[in-house]
């Protein structure tokens, strides 16, 4: 049913499509309908970052920007939930058309810029749902805020989210806004961590509840890159850490339609990068800070390339565009019979 549904889908631009399905999803899941995609939720629970999620499998940061689809998107077997990136004030994005797919290749190229509602609209979309499952907020920064005071948006975001988070994100890595990666080095990574711990601390004290803060970095990275984040990361005592996020890398898709439009690449020819960079990540951590495995799922097997190279938990976006809701459920069973043997 998804692949006859997929094809008319992609016959659209691909940012129409993306909205048109989502919004079908809403309007059937008010109409109690959403049984005709649902899948079963895979028993396979798991303690990460203090948190039980129910599986290792979640929705990544990207296709619920505004929280708008929480409840539609929950009937497909997730274990968790992440919706964002969300900025302190509204802001439209990049120019269109900004959204590609390489069909032949399962990837998408996008350069969104972080189009999105604000958080303020965001928390007022998540107050309506009847989600109860585990929830992540990823935020950043506005593209007209100065690199330099990034960390003063981050503040903001972490404020405002605080209460309705299980988990918050700190996206630094998206290649969409301008000097965004800058923030992933050196003592402007320190500076931002710092405040960062900070302000976590400050807000657990207030809310009396503690709430992890996770990290979610490029995997444009050499392997000094990676040890020298993870000394980082480990000196300001993260609680989690996302790899990765889109890549500028097209080696995989090069001679192909749409190969070369500006923006990060997502899918299956990030795959393999993305879980080298998580294996290097993790022994250079000493397992001391869990890794969430995002990058190019398209199958079972690239799910559990992901937990073998270290990741506790793992994420799918692109893969769920292009094989359905399905994939959720073939991923966690995978990898719930892969932990068993």
């Amino acid at each position: 049913m998804y692949s006859l549904l997929r094809s008319i889908l992609f016959m659209l631009d691909g940012e129409r499509s993306h909205h048109l399905s989502l919004n079908s999803l809403k309007m059937l899941n008010k109409l109690k309908l959403s049984g005709l995609m649902s899948q079963p939720l895979i028993d396979d629970p798991v303690e990460v970052m203090g948190i039980k999620f129910p599986n290792r499998v979640g929705l990544a940061a990207g296709l619920d920007k505004n929280g708008e689809y929480v409840d539609a998107l929950s009937h497909f077997g997730f274990g968790f939930i992440e919706v964002g990136t969300v900025t302190p004030r509204p802001q439209p994005g990049n120019p269109k058309p900004r959204l590609f797919r390489i069909k032949d290749a399962e990837a998408i190229i996008n350069r969104m810029g972080f189009n999105n509602d604000g958080v303020d609209a965001l928390l007022n979309n998540i107050a309506k749902t009847h989600f109860n499952g585990v929830l992540g907020i990823n935020i950043g920064k506005n593209f007209d805020t100065p690199v330099e005071k990034a960390v003063d948006d981050y503040l903001i975001g972490m404020e405002k989210i605080y209460r309705r988070a299980d988990y918050m994100v700190v996206n630094i890595s998206s290649p969409n806004t301008p000097g965004l990666r800058d923030l992933q080095f050196g003592d402007t990574l320190k500076s931002l961590l710092d405040n960062l711990k900070k302000k976590q601390q400050a807000l657990h004290q207030e809310h009396k509840v503690y709430k992890p803060l996770a990290i979610k970095i490029a995997p444009d990275l050499s392997s000094s890159d990676i040890e020298e984040l993870a000394d980082t990361f480990k000196q300001y005592e993260l609680d989690g850490i996302i790899a990765t996020n889109t890549t500028f890398d097209r080696s995989k898709v090069e001679g192909m339609k749409h190969a070369e439009e500006q923006g990060g690449l997502s899918g299956k020819p990030l795959s393999s990068q993305s879980t080298k960079v998580i294996k290097r990540l993790v022994e250079a951590l000493d397992d001391s800070i869990p890794v969430i495995g995002v990058g190019g799922i398209t199958d079972e097997q690239s799910a559990i390339d992901k937990i073998e190279a270290g990741a506790k938990l793992v994420q799918i976006y692109s893969g769920f565009i292009y094989h359905g809701p399905q994939l959720v459920y073939e991923v966690a069973k995978a990898l719930k019979e892969h932990q068993q043997s």
